[in-house]
């Protein structure tokens, strides 16, 4: 598995793409660093990036990947090799060098500029969100042979988690705004990955209060060390439940 992990993850590095991305959130944050002084500021600015654009890139290069590399899966099914191994494989070396990528563009800016733990928790938000991301991009590309298809539904993965979730959440507060909705709203919230990596990172900025009622109700149990564990927990649920059920499909799946 190491060898087939080793092998894809150069002929990734070969297509330059991930080199670009790198150097896009490089120039992106040292940018922002160096018209801002404040690092709370410039992590606030640099959560658009990484609520937006880190899944937008990360679920439309994996689902791209995947189909221009299914000769080589095809190659590779012909061998004695475990069909769990070859799509985990694929999975793994395409996540770990969107990861590389996200934490070298954002990472190294914020530790040479001292962004201190805000940065650390926007990077981890943006590494689960690149691996949710990444299992969602491996899901659509199973669900279909086609590979404008597969885009179709990785771009609506995104266009729902990042923009038309948000839209619904606002409708069912507004519309039920008469009842108490805290609890309802921090199950909700739970099902967005994006809104989840969101009320984190607000909750780190210590902006809570801007949010009202509902910001306070949001620290109080996010807040805690039990509410930390559990989004973590909900965030890891959110990176493997796609990819088991992904796994499955190819398992069974006729290439």
């Amino acid at each position: 598995m190491t060898r087939i992990v080793k092998y894809i993850f150069y002929d990734i590095l070969r297509t330059r793409f991930i080199l670009l991305y790198t150097a896009f959130l490089l120039v992106s944050t040292i940018a922002l660093f160096q018209l801002d002084s404040d690092p709370g500021k410039v992590v606030m600015s640099l959560l658009n990036i990484v609520l937006m654009v880190a899944p937008l890139i990360s679920i439309v290069f994996a689902t791209i990947h995947f189909y221009n590399s299914y000769e080589f899966i095809e190659l590779m099914l012909a061998q004695p090799v475990n069909r769990s191994v070859i799509f985990l494989s694929e999975y793994m070396a395409v996540a770990v060098s969107l990861c590389l990528a996200f934490i070298a563009g954002v990472g190294i800016p914020m530790l040479f500029y001292g962004a201190g733990s805000t940065g650390f928790t926007l990077l981890f938000c943006g590494v689960v969100l690149t691996l949710v991301f990444t299992s969602l991009a491996f899901l659509a590309s199973v669900l279909t042979r086609d590979k404008a298809k597969a885009i179709g539904i990785a771009l609506l993965f995104w266009f729902y988690f990042s923009l038309i979730y948000d839209g619904l959440l606002l409708w069912v507060v507004y519309t039920f705004s008469d009842y108490p909705l805290e609890k309802v709203t921090i199950s909700l919230i739970a099902l967005n990955p994006v809104d989840l990596a969101r009320i984190i990172m607000l909750l780190r900025l210590d902006i809570s209060a801007l949010m009202g009622y509902t910001g306070a109700f949001y620290k109080d149990f996010l807040g805690s060390n039990a509410g930390a564990i559990a989004s973590v927990g909900i965030l890891l649920v959110w990176v493997i439940a796609p990819l088991a059920w992904a796994r499955q499909i190819f398992s069974k799946k006729d290439l």
